[in-house]
């Protein structure tokens, strides 16, 4: 991913913080990001093309901080690659959270977005070196999808420095996926702590 995409995020955000998400325009974008609006209208057809650069954006960013053959258990390391993908979010704070209550309003909107976050989680799977491809895949990237938004709920109102309202929603969040890991056809153990494995 280049510069121009990065100033182009910024861009993103800026605009759905102070506009909304209907507020999005290839003409607000172009004179944030200096990319022109033709061009812009060429490369994302779509709203949500723009949402997918994001989501991609923030994979790659946790992909570069992942180290291979990183040990741990496999929950430790979807704790760790999840709340990475939170610090990824932390430079548009503000346009995430505009986005996120737009999104509580529009149904059309949550329901758009949920392909493009079983995307992410796919390759948040993959970063913490966990099977994302077939069936099972699918089912484990979407059964992370609800982790990934109860997390993002408890971020919303978490003002801390160190995060530890987001980390303990997150603990939670895998406890209750565990829980129902049979209904999402996750192999045992694959968000299971040590001392609870059987």
């Amino acid at each position: 991913m280049d510069s121009s995409d990065t100033k182009l995020i910024d861009a993103l955000f800026t605009v759905i913080a102070e506009q909304g998400w209907r507020g999005v325009t290839p003409v607000r974008l172009a004179a944030l990001s200096g990319i022109p609006a033709s061009e812009l209208v060429r490369r994302f057809p779509s709203r949500l093309d723009l949402l997918r650069l994001h989501a991609d954006w923030v994979a790659a960013q946790v992909s570069a901080g992942t180290v291979p053959g990183q040990g741990g258990t496999p929950r430790d390391r979807v704790f760790d690659v999840l709340m990475r993908g939170v610090d990824a979010l932390l430079p548009h704070r503000a346009g995430m959270l505009r986005l996120m209550s737009d999104m509580r309003r529009d149904g059309v909107l949550a329901g758009a977005l949920f392909p493009i976050l079983q995307r992410s989680m796919g390759r948040m799977l993959d970063a913490a070196e966990l099977d994302s491809t077939g069936l099972q895949g699918r089912l484990r990237a979407a059964g992370l999808v609800g982790v990934w938004l109860m997390t993002l709920r408890a971020w919303e109102k978490d003002d801390t420095v160190d995060m530890g309202p987001t980390m303990a929603a997150l603990d939670r969040a895998l406890d209750r996926a565990e829980q129902t890991a049979r209904s999402l056809r996750l192999e045992p153990g694959d968000l299971t702590p040590p001392a609870m494995e059987a």
